[in-house]
């Protein structure tokens, strides 16, 4: 049997239409991109969702366990909050 990695942190992108036309598809591709060379990568789960049912806030993104909603955002907002999640001490 394989071993099944458990991830510390996750970050569920909004992809679905409204979303994706205003950051989320570009975020998604930008934050897999980042944890694909951070060295502590390894830490953080990228999933994309079709739909939070939150189109009038678009772009959405969630982080889970810590169950942070960012809104509105920008990508460097988002990639700001994962460099910082990933580079903490205390999660290593």
């Amino acid at each position: 049997m394989s071993k099944f990695p458990i991830p510390k942190h996750m970050l569920f992108v909004c992809t679905g239409s409204k979303c994706a036309k205003r950051g989320g598809k570009e975020l998604f591709k930008s934050v897999k991109s980042f944890i694909k060379y951070h060295p502590n990568g390894h830490q953080l789960e990228l999933i994309r969702i079709e739909c939070t049912d939150r189109c009038d806030y678009a772009p959405v993104c969630t982080m889970q366990p810590a169950n942070i909603w960012l809104k509105e955002y920008s990508g460097k907002q988002v990639l700001k909050l994962v460099s910082e999640l990933l580079n903490d001490p205390k999660e290593d």
